[in-house]
């Protein structure tokens, strides 16, 4: 009996020391199946919910360059869409061009760079080479909005088979001149088709009336321009070395320059040099019938000039194969960015959202979206007006801009100005010119 009652409570002693260890193995498990049935929240539903709520909060760096005007709006606009999106932060940073890419240097090298940065045309190829820039294609038609946006504009930012910069908005190069002027030294308009003869038959009257017809001929900007008219390009397509075989282009083009300054139809290189400013153009003075240059340039023009301004195309034949939409700039997203997708929402922002726009007004070049366009047109001064119908114009009278300039495109660019300048002095002949751009140019390319 007594043996019995040993063996009973022996039983019932492993029963208790059995459950006491199934008790602390399943503690966590049931202790979350408990909460979760109260009407109190569990600790640990507070905890996800925490975590929750900081996935969604977002902190975004985004730098650009600019003018102060610039930075005031852009700020606006980035308050704009904190207020919509109250989980995100924007934080930015802004230059002048200098300060700006010395800064992105460094940043770029340390993998700092901003979540957005502004990027130019010259430095596009650069960055996404390095893999500093993340490609855009895998957020376009997603998180970027483009449903009213061309594939021509989309194209601008294109680096290889990738999309690395997001285009802001696009410009256009032309001939924009005093029609009072015009009028003054002979000449009743500057036709649509008008061509390189009809510039130069123009340009000696503008001397004969005591005039210069313009201020110069940037050599990269409008020799690609006219390399482009002939069916050829500055860089090859694959940025290995120059787009054109026939250095009697290169000749052409430049004694026609020449020609011009000898003539003295536009300013010698030396009173150039002596300009304190823009206020100083002659065709800011009043001085010079006109000055070619890029669209977003035209307001400006009028601005400090207090004259009025017509656009005229590019000379021809063959302009809509010289003209092309250049992206003013672009958006990129930086490669090392932890929130790639919140920053190209806030690209779609930016260039889609109307009202957001009403604070930019083209300040980046003519918006791409026709909705954001349209929107504009009664927000606009006469000036702008001008500019977004010229950009039209050129949209159905222009061809692909194809690839972004090389890396190395800011030496060539050097070169091609000094030679240019050397010209111009008669300090070198174009044929020589020609063989010597020729060879330091595809070194520079690395051939």
């Amino acid at each position: 009996m007594k043996k019995n009652l040993l063996i009973l409570l022996g039983i019932v002693m492993m029963v208790l020391v059995l459950a006491a260890c199934n008790g602390e193995e399943t503690t966590g498990d049931s202790n979350e199946n408990t909460n979760a049935n109260t009407e109190e929240p569990a600790t640990n539903d507070n905890s996800d919910s925490d975590n929750e709520a900081d996935a969604e909060d977002i902190t975004l760096r985004i730098a650009w360059w600019g003018s102060q005007p610039r930075h005031d709006y852009t700020v606006k606009v980035i308050e704009m869409y904190e207020e919509q999106h109250p989980g995100v932060t924007i934080e930015p940073e802004y230059a002048s061009w200098d300060d700006y890419w010395q800064k992105l240097a460094p940043q770029a090298a340390a993998n700092e760079l901003p979540d957005i940065i502004q990027m130019d045309l010259s430095y596009l190829t650069q960055y996404a080479e390095n893999n500093q820039l993340a490609d855009l294609n895998q957020f376009i038609g997603n998180q970027i909005d483009t449903s009213n946006i061309s594939d021509s504009i989309i194209s601008g930012g294109q680096v290889g088979d990738g999309v690395f910069g997001f285009n802001l908005g696009v410009n256009a190069v032309g001939f924009h001149y005093n029609p009072a002027l015009l009028e003054e030294v002979g000449i009743d308009e500057i036709a649509d088709d008008w061509t390189w003869d009809d510039y130069q038959e123009m340009s000696q009257k503008a001397v004969d009336a005591g005039y210069y017809f313009d201020t110069g001929l940037k050599a990269d900007v409008f020799f690609n321009y006219y390399l482009r008219t002939q069916g050829k390009r500055l860089y090859a397509a694959d940025g290995s070395g120059l787009g054109y075989d026939d250095d009697q282009l290169f000749v052409d083009f430049f004694s026609m320059a020449a020609e011009q300054v000898e003539a003295e139809a536009t300013p010698t290189p030396d009173f150039l040099a002596q300009l304190a400013g823009p206020e100083d153009d002659p065709a800011v003075k009043g001085e010079a019938v006109g000055i070619f240059q890029w669209s977003n340039q035209f307001v400006g023009l009028e601005d400090i000039s207090g004259l009025e301004f017509d656009m005229a195309p590019m000379p021809g034949p063959n302009v809509a194969d010289g003209l092309f939409l250049k992206p003013s700039m672009f958006f990129s997203i930086s490669e090392n960015s932890a929130q790639k997708e919140a920053a190209a929402d806030f690209i779609s922002f930016f260039v889609n959202d109307v009202e957001a726009n009403k604070l930019i007004l083209g300040d980046r070049g003519v918006p791409g979206s026709s909705e954001v366009k349209e929107a504009l047109k009664a927000e606009i001064s006469a000036s702008q007006a001008e500019v977004f119908e010229y950009i039209a114009w050129a949209e159905e009278n222009s061809s692909a801009m194809g690839p972004a300039d090389p890396a190395g495109a800011g030496e060539i660019i050097e070169l091609l100005d000094s030679l240019s300048e050397q010209m111009n002095y008669g300090q070198i002949t174009p044929a020589d010119a020609a063989t010597n751009f020729r060879q330091q140019a595809e070194s520079i390319l690395g051939n």
